[in-house]
């Protein structure tokens, strides 16, 4: 009880230090399943009880992940801290897209923090941040991982203007107005804090609906990394060919350091990127828990 306290005093004095706010979920191993043994989450934030879906794996843990504030607005800052204690396994998902609405000179910041133990899993997949015209977020995650742990996360981003997509006149191609920019960095580190991947990527919306962009003719982005032992199991040419059937494009390749193995996805529109990144999931989860995961109904 008093380490649960000092967890949750930390995070408070944090939030003040940083003007963050800062949900925490701790999953541990109890008996024959994991469970969340601690959590601390404020508004905005909201989670459900943990489900137990994969009959093959009952003591793996799902839980969705929720926001009670309609979408992330100018200014906020947002964190979230998830470990997965040694022998525990647990996917976090969420059960819909998070709208980033207009910020107006005044960016989101959205920080993440995996801690995998020994022997443990943990996969974080939420589904693409929807961008609206002006937004402007920065996102950040940093992943611990034991020698014997495994991972999986994804994100990605889509474009929806509400007052002009498909009108002539507003943008580019017929999108309207663009958001204003995205920023993602993801570190992996080992359990000796050495960093085994440092990947970082920025594009504002005016160069991606550019007739350069560099997303060609796409118009939603994710990233899938799949870290940690287990990882070299994945056929990058099995992925390729299963996210091709969701019309989306992929190049896996090995991450450096050993950590595992990456992905940028390509896909015309945010409903097709999700699809394909829960393709990607699926493989992903089969390589390293050796079974297909149950669906995960949203």
């Amino acid at each position: 009880m008093l380490d649960t306290v000092t967890r949750a005093d930390k995070l408070i004095e944090r939030e003040r230090l940083t003007g963050a706010v800062e949900a925490s979920l701790h999953f541990g191993h109890g008996g024959v399943r994991t469970v969340l043994t601690r959590q601390r989450v404020p508004y905005p934030f909201h989670v459900t009880r943990s489900f137990y879906l994969d009959q093959a794996r009952p003591d793996l843990a799902t839980l969705y992940l929720q926001s009670a504030a309609g979408g992330l607005y100018r200014g906020d800052r947002v964190a979230l801290s998830i470990t997965a204690g040694p022998n525990s396994a647990a996917h976090v998902t969420t059960q819909a897209a998070t709208i980033v609405h207009r910020t107006h000179r005044f960016p989101v910041e959205q920080s993440t923090r995996l801690e995998v133990g020994e022997h443990a899993f943990l996969a974080l997949t939420p589904d693409p941040l929807v961008l609206f015209p002006g937004a402007e977020i920065s996102c950040a995650t940093e992943i611990t991982l034991a020698a014997s742990g495994c991972a999986i996360l994804t994100d990605g981003i889509s474009h929806h203007d509400p007052e002009g997509l498909g009108r002539e006149g507003l943008g580019p191609e017929g999108f309207g107005r663009s958001f204003e920019r995205y920023s993602n960095a993801v570190v992996v580190r080992d359990g000796a804090r050495r960093i085994l991947l440092n990947d970082r990527g920025s594009i504002t919306g005016n160069a991606m609906f550019a007739p350069s962009s560099p997303l060609g003719p796409y118009r939603a982005v994710g990233t899938i990394f799949v870290l940690g032992r287990g990882a070299e199991r994945c056929d990058a040419e099995h992925f390729d060919e299963r996210l091709a059937a969701t019309h989306c494009i992929a190049g896996f390749s090995k991450l450096p350091n050993d950590a595992g193995i990456g992905s940028r996805v390509l896909a015309a529109n945010g409903g097709a990127l999700a699809r394909g990144l829960e393709a990607a999931f699926a493989i992903a989860f089969e390589a390293l828990i050796g079974v297909p995961p149950a669906r995960r109904r949203k």
